[in-house]
């Protein structure tokens, strides 16, 4: 109980401009696969994908959110799936899960925003995984400090829970 408490304190923090949170899985330093590792064609602003996600758009993505559940639960990109944390291994299985009876070529935006896009332990090794399994229109969602400041503090939809 203590641990959700702290954590919907630390997510809170997250959502006031100008706060910042680093990564809760991994070191992103250590990893080869950070969210640097995401080809700057392959990124998305959110300007862009809050466009793209408007009622009545054909093409509309698959949004996955591919950081921890608490984060997901208390705010996320509406229409978006939670599909684990792309840091660690279970993550990645649920992952696999969610996209197994997807076609390949279907346009796929992960994103994160549990801290700056520098140090995100959990966009590249997502990406990399749905490059692995063949799917070929994978974008990352570009942002630079965070899900508050970047989506949610620019006014851009959010719902909360499940």
């Amino acid at each position: 109980m203590k641990f959700l408490k702290i954590t919907a304190i630390v997510f809170a923090l997250m959502l006031i401009p100008g706060m910042h949170v680093y990564g809760q899985f991994t070191d992103p330093a250590s990893s080869p696969l950070s969210a640097t590792t995401v080809p700057q064609a392959q990124q998305v602003q959110p300007a862009d994908l809050a466009r793209m996600l408007k009622v009545g758009t054909t093409g509309r993505p698959l949004v996955l959110q591919v950081g921890s559940r608490v984060m997901f639960e208390q705010a996320h990109i509406p229409g978006s799936v939670f599909a684990g944390p792309g840091s660690q291994a279970s993550g990645l299985q649920l992952l696999e899960r969610t996209v197994a009876s997807m076609p390949k070529g279907k346009l796929i935006v992960i994103y994160c925003g549990c801290c700056p896009w520098s140090h995100c332990p959990n966009i590249g090794p997502a990406y990399k995984k749905l490059h692995d399994l063949g799917f070929t229109n994978v974008k990352a969602l570009y942002m630079a400090k965070n899900f508050g400041d970047d989506w949610a503090a620019m006014g851009y939809a959010v719902e909360r829970g499940e």
